[in-house]
């Protein structure tokens, strides 16, 4: 299962009887799943002009989810003693997949958010689990290769498009803070020992965006390994540095910067 996934270098790990399950009760949905996560591309551009916060990539890779019937999802369980309700909780899915049987898979997408939400999401799966609301668990964040390789990333991109300042990233839709730019200015400005501008940047720029207390790999298998969401069968997995592309150049800046204005629009409307 999953084995076209694990041949393009994505990570997948089964707990607590997922395997057995997702192969007799969801096959289809196991197929839906795969081909989405197998068609998830991400250019080097959006992971640059996006500053870090979730990419247009898997901003598209929700889209085909829930274009497959995996649609987001609030669950409302409620306790009622004598016809009295005591008690509400709800719970919001970003994707869920459900069969006509009514059983169902619930699946989280972590890229780069803070990693305490992997707490959230895994212990939202152990109550709906316990209440009968969920079968599995799903949660997909940066894989090892991924999370570990983003420094080359960001350095190839820097390499490949002859970035050598501040103001040759502005043409790839990245402003820095204050902050940013005044800790890339000293160590390239140093008097002993300066460091080159892309070596310096592409430091401060994975720290800052894609650090370790950020939602990744390792935080995940941590999690698990300490026990939080069991006993709700678990599919963990891990995008690969292979699904960053290099090839489309302004055309997806172009794509991220229109996104960036329909936002803004929607914005001002609402105002």
């Amino acid at each position: 299962m999953f084995e076209a996934l694990q041949a393009k270098g994505f990570q997948v790990e089964f707990h607590s009887h997922a395997r057995a399950i997702l192969a007799a009760d969801f096959p289809g949905a196991a197929e839906e799943l795969e081909q989405a996560l197998l068609a998830a591309t991400i250019p080097i551009e959006e992971i640059i002009a996006g500053g870090g916060g979730e990419a247009k990539g898997t901003q598209r890779l929700r889209n085909a989810l829930t274009a497959l019937a995996w649609p987001k999802t609030e669950f409302v369980v409620e306790r009622v003693v004598n016809g009295v309700r005591r008690e509400s909780q709800s719970h919001i899915v970003d994707h869920v997949r459900q069969l006509e049987s009514g059983e169902r898979i619930a699946l989280e997408i972590e890229w780069n958010n803070k990693d305490p939400f992997f707490d959230r999401d895994l212990e939202n799966f152990k109550r709906l689990h316990a209440d009968g609301a969920i079968s599995v668990g799903v949660v997909v964040t940066r894989g090892r290769s991924l999370h570990e390789g983003m420094r080359g990333l960001v350095r190839r991109f820097l390499d490949e498009r002859q970035v050598g300042s501040f103001e040759d990233m502005a043409r790839w839709g990245y402003e820095p803070t204050s902050r940013q730019r005044r800790n890339v200015t000293e160590r390239t400005g140093r008097a002993l020992n300066p460091v080159p501008f892309r070596e310096a940047f592409t430091g401060q720029f994975v720290a800052d965006k894609f650090g370790e207390a950020t939602t990744h790999w390792r935080k995940l298998e941590d999690r698990i390994q300490r026990g939080v969401g069991n006993p709700c069968p678990m599919i963990l997995i891990g995008l690969p540095d292979t699904i960053v592309t290099f090839h489309e150049g302004l055309a997806a800046l172009a794509e991220v910067e229109a996104a960036e204005a329909e936002v803004a629009d929607g914005a001002a409307a609402d105002v």
